[in-house]
């Protein structure tokens, strides 16, 4: 997942840089949700990791 968010900064980067505003602001919008989603995962993993031990 965090790949995904990676990749769409990369993409809203690049259409920064074009020009491309509006689809710039979406690949953004789109690289914080994976972002944020990917965190939520990632302490829900740690935190029942550290109840099993």
């Amino acid at each position: 997942m965090i790949r995904w968010a990676v990749i769409f900064l990369i993409i809203a980067i690049v259409a920064a840089i074009f020009g491309f505003g509006g689809i710039a602001a979406g690949a953004v919008g789109i690289a914080k949700i994976l972002f944020f989603i990917f965190l939520v995962l990632f302490l829900i993993s740690l935190i029942t990791g550290l109840i099993r031990r």
